[in-house]
């Protein structure tokens, strides 16, 4: 279900499924495959894993993104095909680069906090960079801004003169806002740019709309302002960016721009030529089978 006003958009997310966890996606569309670079948001929780197993997604690959993880609740721990092993907690990034191919897991650890709570988002690399060598990056510390009562945490760009040391490949901007008391704010934005907003708890009100979890709003470019509200204890998400302006196909955990690339990655992936995520006890995740004709008719 979407309303649709010039280019302001509500839509609802779907639920789909992760493992044993089931999720509320909220990119892609149908009809919008990406906003600015961001092509994908899942937001899962906030749900109680005390004493049961929480998150657990094997090893699985990736080409053509940023993998973007991030908690308001809980501990996760990432390993990759490079030999990365690290925990992640709320208010900390976890950026992989994909690039060319990678491959990694996250888990709740055995000792693991009793709740849980995020995102996880990618960021579709543009055409020029989708080779790049596969990268990981954590940031336990990222800048961030206080306006009329949101606390501003930018983990992707810049915003309200905050500017997050990740890596970027193309001009977006990524950042959680979190009500303490009931704040009000006229948020900057740059006009260039698309954006995206979501709740994740609580409640938003983005100029005359009202927004609850489970909803997405799209602003199309050309907006240098967002008048935003929300109640104490609130928590929502901005993302944005250029509008990439490049066709995506997207299927299972690839971003790219043919199906001959995808059929390549798959059979890459079945023969063991992403690299092995060490440490993790378990099997990989199979590919499904894949057909290209699919892709010629996306279905969301």
């Amino acid at each position: 279900m979407s309303t649709v006003d010039a280019d302001v958009e509500v839509t609802d997310a779907r639920e789909a499924r992760v493992g044993d966890m089931t999720v509320r996606r909220l990119l892609p569309l149908r009809l919008r495959r990406s906003v600015g670079a961001w092509c994908f948001v899942d937001h899962y929780g906030p749900m109680s894993v005390d004493g049961v197993a929480g998150m657990l997604v094997p090893p699985h690959p990736h080409i053509g993104l940023q993998t973007v993880t991030w908690l308001l609740a809980g501990n996760v721990l990432h390993r990759d095909s490079l030999g990365s092993e690290q925990m992640i907690r709320p208010g900390q990034l976890n950026l992989m680069t994909a690039g060319r191919g990678i491959a990694h897991a996250e888990e709740s650890p055995a000792e693991h906090d009793p709740s849980l709570h995020g995102v996880q988002l990618w960021v579709a690399l543009p055409d020029a960079d989708r080779q790049v060598a596969p990268a990981f990056e954590h940031h336990a510390e990222l800048p961030g801004a206080t306006l009329g009562g949101f606390a501003i945490t930018v983990f992707m760009g810049d915003l309200a003169g905050a500017r997050s040391p990740a890596t970027a490949f193309s001009a977006i901007v990524g950042a959680e806002l979190a009500a303490s008391g009931h704040a009000r704010a006229s948020l900057p934005l740059d006009a260039g740019f698309e954006h995206i907003v979501f709740v994740a708890a609580g409640a938003a009100q983005v100029g005359d709309t009202e927004l609850r979890p489970g909803q997405l709003l799209y602003l199309g470019p050309g907006r240098d302002r967002a008048q935003v509200a929300a109640p104490s204890g609130s928590r929502l998400f901005l993302l944005g960016g250029v509008p990439l302006g490049e066709p995506l196909l997207m299927w299972w955990n690839f971003v790219a721009r043919t199906p001959e690339e995808i059929a390549a990655a798959v059979t890459g992936w079945r023969e063991d030529r992403f690299g092995a995520v060490g440490g993790y006890r378990g099997e990989p995740l199979p590919a499904p089978p894949f057909d290209a004709a699919l892709l010629q008719r996306p279905r969301l």
